[in-house]
């Protein structure tokens, strides 16, 4: 049988009020809170970062490297004995018998020019390929006078060969200190011992006769029916030039457009074999007054012609 009366009220064990309305009971372990900390939740969100992986994953590794790279170059014997290890693998390298040197070969030069070639090469063969400085050897080949140009090329079997192209001369030029021999463009080529050495080259001379090559060289293409009897041009006031002729006589050409006026001499001479008469200077300069100058044998013989008419005509 029950007892009359109210129940009586049973002991709490525990409170309500918690989140969720859980119920602590005492005498059990109280159930961790699954909420990240404060601190645990900003070093993960930290790591989400972008730059933050990055560094965690590649910049801080290729720190630590660096680093102890760099503690273990800070001493000096550490550091010569590597130079000396990448320098003695370079040289076996650089010295293997396929990038060897062993000899080179001269085209298209003259004798002299192929020794002055032999003697500037800035090493001896046999000699690694590594160390020759093609572009510097070209550009010391190419400061010879006789050389316009000139390639260099390594060929398969250690052949150095090099390819010249010489300046072709074109006139001689009489200098005081001898005779220059120039190409098409002025250039010098060489100096020349004896005018004997080159009798198919006419002669320039006078100052700037250098720097109006082209136009010597239009005059002379001109001249060929009297260029058996040409000697050479010669330059005047670094302007015009004057064609000297043998048996003393010299034709003044102007300073413009000089072949022009050759034409009417040479048609001249074609017409009344004016080139034959006894004269010194025929002058052009003045192409609507070309005037000639006698020698003093024709000159008096022309004085003595105009006294002969002269005395008739008073006889009359």
């Amino acid at each position: 049988m029950r007892p009359v009366g109210p129940p009586a009220p049973r002991e709490a064990s525990g409170h309500r009020g918690s989140p969720g309305g859980h119920v602590y009971q005492r005498g059990r372990a109280q159930r961790r809170d699954p909420a990240p900390s404060r601190l645990s939740f900003r070093l993960q969100r930290l790591w989400l970062t972008p730059s933050v992986r990055a560094f965690a994953r590649i910049g801080l590794p290729v720190f630590v490297v660096v680093l102890g790279v760099a503690i273990w170059l800070g001493d000096q014997g550490r550091r010569a004995a590597l130079i000396a290890k990448v320098e003695e693998i370079k040289s076996a390298i650089e010295h293997r018998p396929e990038f060897m040197v062993k000899l080179l070969k001269i085209e298209g030069a003259s004798p002299e020019v192929a020794h002055a070639v032999r003697a500037m090469i800035p090493v001896q063969l046999p000699a690694s390929s590594f160390d020759i400085d093609l572009q510097g050897y070209r550009d010391t080949i190419r400061r010879l006078d006789a050389v316009a140009d000139v390639s260099l090329v390594i060929r398969p079997g250690g052949v150095l060969e090099a390819d010249v192209t010489e300046r072709v001369p074109a006139l001689l030029w009489r200098k005081p200190g001898g005779l220059e021999m120039l190409d098409e463009t002025g250039h010098r080529v060489a100096t020349l011992l004896t005018r004997e050495a080159r009798p198919d080259l006419a002669v320039v001379s006078g100052e700037g006769a250098d720097k109006a090559v082209s136009e010597a060289l239009q005059i002379l293409a001109d001249a060929g029916p009297i260029r058996a009897r040409l000697i050479g041009l010669e330059r005047i006031g670094e302007r015009r030039w004057d064609m000297v002729l043998d048996h003393g006589q010299r034709l003044m050409l102007p300073e413009k457009d000089p072949v022009a006026a050759l034409d009417r001499i040479l048609a001249l001479n074609t017409a009344e074999d004016l080139l034959a008469r006894d004269f010194t200077v025929i002058d052009f300069r003045n192409k609507d007054r070309p005037t000639i100058r006698l020698s003093d044998q024709a000159l008096s013989e022309f004085r003595r012609v105009q006294s002969d008419i002269l005395q008739a005509r008073a006889a009359r």
